[in-house]
């Protein structure tokens, strides 16, 4: 009898032990994850073992993604010559000419007109900014807004000296580590010599690759890998493609307008603006700000002008250029995008915000299959029962909704 009544004990003991953690989801889950991170902890313990690939990845990183970028804008240039019956070898050429063609032409003509707007910009800059601080300050020296003063005053010392403070501290870093100075410009001349090498070849049997790489894939799971790598290609030569086109049709209407309207130097201002629209939403807001002051200092008509440029490009990239060159986008939110933006840029500077949004989208097609895949095997989501409005239900058919919930419930 006590031994029938230890074994009773000992299947309940079973029973709920298997219940409550073997048969649980939620542990099964909290396990995995457990695993997942104390697999980070001992690889960030041993990290100095990945410090050659770190090194490797340093040296061919940056021609890789060079070649990647131009791939992604010229590719289809080629595909386009290779349906008009011209050899795929001779349209690469015909389009390595070209872009070699365009290299010299920026360089003998476009480069030295930037360079010398720039030089004079950088050095008339603070007789622009001590001009919109003089009449600012005699604007708030009125009775009304008098009480502002030393506000204005004071934010404008703060922005002067930390100018000055961040300019020396760039010429002290530049002068204390001239070895590190040399490495990265001896990384990008290696960058600009094996690149076109990278990119000919890319042309040449990039559309192979998927197939070679599918051989090193188990079987089980070859499908679902060039679903999901196609797809990210797709994502990453959209925004590649489109934001690049897009930024010089900005930079080329920019410059155009500035230069119709008389703004000095309407060329590095229209260049500028372009490489800055690389950055969605800020980047317009950024490249409009030395527009603005320039143009208030030289006169109030040259403000109304160059405010009348910025409504224009405004409306032609938003209604034309970019519904015809970007197509479907990434389908990010605008707010997922400037959150985006500021981490990216806090955590890898300028390169983090101009790669934040497709590395953001590569991240958000692979969670998504993940998501989808934990969805089929975990049973957790077996009905699609939301109790939550459809986002683009109005509000009066949600209140209308509502009542007729509580006519039934009652």
């Amino acid at each position: 009898m006590e031994q029938e009544q230890e074994t009773v004990k000992t299947k309940r003991l079973v029973t709920w032990f298997w219940k409550w953690f073997l048969d649980n989801k939620v542990v099964t889950i909290l396990l995995v994850s457990l695993l997942l991170l104390l697999n980070v902890l001992v690889f960030s313990k041993v990290a100095y073992i990945f410090s050659p690939i770190r090194d490797f990845l340093s040296v061919v990183g940056l021609p890789i993604l060079m070649a990647g970028i131009l791939y992604y804008l010229v590719n289809p240039l080629i595909d386009w010559l290779e349906i008009k019956k011209f050899p795929r070898i001779a349209a690469i050429l015909l389009v390595f000419i070209i872009i070699i063609a365009l290299i010299v032409w920026g360089v003998t003509t476009l480069i030295p007109i930037i360079q010398e707007q720039t030089v004079s910009l950088i050095k008339n800059w603070p007789l622009y900014w001590e001009s919109v601080v003089s009449q600012a300050d005699s604007l708030l020296r009125s009775d009304i807004l008098s009480q502002f003063q030393q506000q204005v005053n004071d934010i404008s010392q703060n922005i002067m000296s930390s100018v000055s403070k961040q300019v020396t501290n760039v010429v002290n870093t530049t002068v204390t580590s001239i070895g590190n100075v040399v490495g990265a410009v001896t990384n990008v001349v290696v960058a600009l010599v094996t690149m076109p090498f990278i990119l000919f070849y890319l042309l040449k049997d990039g559309r192979n690759l998927p197939y070679h790489i599918m051989k090193v894939i188990p079987t089980k799971f070859r499908l679902t890998t060039y679903n999901l790598l196609t797809e990210i290609n797709t994502k990453i030569s959209q925004y590649i493609r489109g934001q690049l086109l897009v930024a010089f049709f900005v930079a080329l209407m920019f410059w155009i307008g500035f230069a119709v309207v008389g703004l000095e130097y309407a060329v590095t201002l229209g260049v500028m603006a372009g490489f800055l629209n690389l950055i969605p939403y800020l980047g317009s807001f950024l490249a409009m700000v030395p527009v603005v002051i320039i143009a208030f200092v030289t006169s109030p008509a040259m403000l109304v002008k160059v405010l009348i440029v910025f409504a224009i490009e405004q409306t032609i990239e938003g209604r034309v250029i970019q519904p015809q060159i970007l197509g479907s986008n990434l389908d990010i939110h605008p707010v997922t995008i400037i959150l985006v933006l500021l981490t990216s840029g806090k955590l890898f500077g300028i390169p983090g915000v101009i790669l934040g949004i497709p590395g953001y989208a590569i991240l958000k097609v692979i969670l998504e299959y993940f998501f989808n895949w934990y969805q089929k095997h975990s049973g957790l989501y077996e009905h699609d029962y939301n109790p939550a409005n459809e986002p683009s239900v109005p509000i009066e058919k949600r209140k209308k909704k509502k009542i007729k919930k509580r006519k039934k419930e009652e």
